[in-house]
């Protein structure tokens, strides 16, 4: 996915980094991504779903908050509710670009944000929270041993996540000021809440009352297993898939009609682990894939080999003309399934002195059920044949096809 690096000014002033990740094909619609708690915009789990999105037409832009990875200002002068005022400021830069925001992501603290910002947001139609607290003061237990001394001294070098920050009396203040529920029970927006149950960070408990202040439309996924950084590649491609098919009954994504000779648009495939072989592949905003290598060709077995697309366009596309013929002869097929199996076999030249080389040979064992005669189930056999993935890999493959007993 093509991805622009851009700067837009914070609540404070300060220029903020960002990634706006924008689709190669059409552009249908755009979402804000709020990333975790003292987190940057480049964590697995944001560039994971902000792919997936993009791959549906929808552009994600997701930023460094105030004092944060690349961005400008000092943590130790931030809040939540300067956090809130960034995702606005984000939005606003959206909009002025065209592209004003109609989703919005946030992973644990940025979850909380985005449901206080959503509200200010009037483009935004879907509010999706990833492992996020009902109550956003329950990021101090992160640093609760030096609470006493930020109190007294104003501030306090604190250790999170290994890296060291500054936290101000000011931003214990103001979180504890932050009150969710009101902004929940009016928010007037479809609302996705992803939680794992066993997320040792943030508890599921504060999704059962996020869940509970909101209105409907909402809807709740666990995300099981999974941590609460979302580190596993396994658990991300789950929480984006889950948001990918989640956000198509709120925002509309139907696609430009196709240019004439091509109406079934653009399949596209894109690279969805550089360090192995998955793929992720697209057929408009609405189809979506995996394909992998099996293990013991080095992949993940999270999705089909190439071939294996290939042996199932074959079986839809024989199932689905025979249904199509028996429909039109009014014939009583109950059902019909195709097994497909795919290999390379050694071609017979009938040149002499020629090397002797493979193709790819296809074996369909067609299964049809109902009353059908002799004659019919032969017939629907010959029109196997007249496939139109079979008429294109006939000419340069070997398709055997026999009739199930």
């Amino acid at each position: 996915m093509p991805t622009e690096r851009i700067t837009f000014e914070g609540h404070s002033g300060h220029p903020l980094a960002a990634r706006l990740d924008m689709p190669q094909g059409d552009h249908l619609a755009t979402a804000l991504f709020a990333h975790c708690f003292t987190c940057s915009k480049d964590i697995p789990a944001a560039r994971r779903i902000a792919g997936r999105l993009a791959a549906m037409g929808i552009a994600v832009l997701r930023f460094d908050f105030t004092g944060l990875g690349h961005s400008g200002g000092e943590f130790e002068n931030t809040s939540f509710s300067s956090n809130v005022d960034d995702l606005v400021k984000a939005a606003d830069y959206l909009a002025a670009r065209g592209m004003a925001p109609e989703l919005i992501i946030g992973h644990s603290l940025g979850g909380a944000a985005v449901l206080k910002a959503a509200g200010q947001i009037d483009s935004i139609k879907a509010v999706v929270t990833i492992g996020a607290p009902f109550d956003p003061e329950h990021v101090t237990h992160n640093f609760k041993s030096a609470i006493s001394e930020i109190c007294t001294e104003g501030m306090a070098d604190v250790c999170l996540g290994g890296r060291p920050f500054k936290i101000a009396r000011e931003f214990i203040e103001d979180i504890s000021k932050a009150e969710l529920k009101p902004a929940i029970a009016n928010l007037k927006r479809a609302l996705l809440v992803l939680h794992a149950p066993l997320d040792t960070v943030v508890s599921i408990d504060n999704a059962a009352e996020i869940f509970q202040a909101a209105k409907h439309p909402k809807s709740f996924v666990t995300l099981d297993e999974a941590d609460h950084l979302i580190s596993k590649a396994s658990d991300a491609e789950y929480a984006a898939g889950v948001i990918a098919a989640w956000v198509t009954r709120y925002l509309d994504l139907t696609p430009p009609a196709p240019p004439i000779g091509a109406p079934e648009g653009v399949v596209r495939v894109r690279e969805a682990d550089p360090d192995g072989y998955l793929q992720d592949i697209t057929s408009g905003p609405l189809h979506h894939a995996l394909a992998d290598e099996p293990l013991a060709y080095g992949g993940t077995n999270r999705g089909m080999s190439p071939y294996g697309f290939v042996s199932s366009g074959l079986g839809a596309c024989t199932s689905m003309t025979i249904r199509m013929y028996a429909r039109r002869k009014k014939w009583p097929l109950e059902y019909v399934w195709v097994d497909v199996t795919h290999d390379k076999v050694h071609a017979q030249d009938a040149e002499a002195g020629k090397a002797v080389q493979k193709i790819d040979s296809f074996r369909r064992e067609i299964h049809l059920g109902g009353d059908l005669d002799d004659d019919q189930r032969k017939r629907l056999l010959e029109i196997a044949d007249k496939c139109p993935v079979h008429k294109t890999l006939e000419h340069s493959s070997q398709i055997l096809t026999v009739l199930a007993e």
